[in-house]
């Protein structure tokens, strides 16, 4: 099922959404009586493809789905900055901004997520279901994990207006699930008469691709219906990671295991990087210069130590840190650092226990190697242990690494000594990337402040 086959949100896209952000312009220049010329028109025409083009990539109706009007509300606001951006700049490059009133510009910018808001939460309160009839009859044919899954959103989010009404299913009550919620109404070759007879509004096929023939027989009975037919994927018995329908070439596909920085994501976390890693770098420029000259006169050896870390995508990158250890592990075994460990030196265990020594990685994430939150790089033999000991292990490095990250702040710093605790890290890692944010990066970031001033697990 596709977002467009939800009316009410099908209505916001493809209607009300672009003649609020064309209508909140028009009445703009109205309020300051200014005279709606071609030039107005242009603007109109550019903001309705450039947030067309923004909102699509962002897709924040993901979010009115699933009834989080909070994190609704934070994606609406951004993909209404970005198209001002955007329209900004083309202002200023073409030289267009010139032609319009200021106040009509910034009264427009700032009323339009507003009205777009209050429309949408407006809209939803007056489409709450009353009535039986306001509210979509649905029935799923296959009792199975993936339909009972299915049943159980629809029960929990009373904003999307369907009532699942029971399942068909072939199989004996021995081999049902236990735990259904609504009844059995019959085999499948019951399911086309009770659709008659009960006016059923939404039927959601829950079968393996392996009963194909049943499905096609299937669908070609229900042409004899009203009822929308919709198919659902057994891929969600899989464990999904930044799960989406895409197309390729205009045929439809499921991302299972996807990078979240995609699109908007990936302007969004590249940006962010720049710009924190720019001002870190310029606040403590004083400081990294003493830890330089600090560790150059407490032992021999250079200033910066050079590690083969494995990067976004697997591939090798260098990463930069301040030597801490008299020696340079770099190959095919390495050992790492435990407590009391005599390779470190009197500067360097003050800097592993503040974490100063990492600075020099801000100077990675400028290059595009690292990002300032993400899992943390492990050493080149310690991947190629790892990854055949632990299950999704590899899957880390769908992501760039960080100089800190979801499992460090949880208590996940410095030494992995077990395999326990290094599965423990990865699956921190793994949720990371199902579920990241900016605002998630953000609390990372001052998470990791927090945990450095405790100074715990870095030896």
């Amino acid at each position: 099922m596709t977002v467009n086959d939800i009316p009410l949100i099908s209505f916001f896209q493809r209607v009300l959404d672009p003649l609020i952000v064309m209508g909140t312009l028009y009445l703009s220049a109205l309020f300051f009586h200014e005279p709606f010329s071609g030039y107005l028109l242009v603007l109109m025409i550019l903001a309705f493809f450039i947030s067309s083009a923004v909102y699509g990539h962002i897709d924040p109706y993901r979010t009115w789905r699933s009834g989080r009007m909070g994190a609704y509300a934070r994606d609406v606001v951004f993909g209404w900055c970005v198209t001002v951006a955007v329209l900004l700049f083309l202002g200023s490059s073409s030289g267009l901004k010139y032609y319009y009133d200021e106040r009509v510009v910034l009264a427009w910018f700032v009323a339009t997520p507003v009205i777009l808001l209050a429309s949408h939460i407006a809209a939803r309160m007056a489409q709450r279901p009353g009535h039986d009839k306001e509210v979509r009859s649905v029935v799923v044919v296959g009792a199975n994990d993936v339909g009972l899954k299915f049943a159980g959103i629809c029960d929990r989010h009373p904003n999307l207006f369907m009532q699942v009404r029971g399942f068909f299913d072939d199989r004996d009550d021995g081999r049902r699930p236990p735990d259904m919620r609504h009844p059995m109404l019959g085999k499948t070759d019951d399911l086309v008469a009770y659709v008659r007879a009960h006016g059923i509004k939404m039927i959601f096929i829950s079968q393996p691709i392996s009963a194909q023939p049943r499905i096609r027989k299937l669908i070609d009975e229900l042409q004899d219906t009203t009822a929308s037919v919709y198919f659902l994927p057994d891929v969600y018995i899989f464990d999904l990671m930044q799960a989406r329908f895409d197309n390729v070439g205009g045929m439809p596909v499921i991302a299972i295991r996807e990078s979240p920085f995609m699109g908007v994501n990936s302007m969004v976390k590249r940006i962010s990087d720049i710009v924190l890693a720019s001002l870190i770098l310029l606040m403590l420029a004083p400081l990294m210069l003493a830890i330089a000259a600090a560790v150059r006169m407490s032992s021999p050896g250079p200033v910066i130590f050079r590690q083969r870390r494995y990067g976004l995508y697997g591939d090798e990158i260098i990463v930069y840190k301040f030597r801490s250890m008299t020696v340079m592990e770099n190959g095919a075994t390495v050992t790492q650092a435990q407590k009391n460990d005599q390779r470190v030196t009197r500067i360097g265990g003050f800097l592993r226990r503040t974490s100063l020594d990492e600075l020099p990685q801000f100077i990675n994430v400028l290059q595009g190697r690292m990002s300032i939150v993400g899992p943390r790089p492990h050493a080149v033999a310690h991947n190629e242990q790892y990854r055949k000991l632990i299950k999704g292990y590899m899957l880390r490095h769908k992501v760039k690494p960080g100089i800190t990250g979801w499992a460090q702040v949880n208590g996940l710093r410095g030494e992995t000594a077990t395999l326990d605790k290094m599965e423990a890290r990865i699956q921190y890692d793994l949720d990371y990337l199902r579920n990241w944010s900016l605002w998630l990066d953000l609390w990372i970031i001052l998470k990791t402040v927090k945990v450095v001033f405790t100074r715990e697990n870095a030896f």
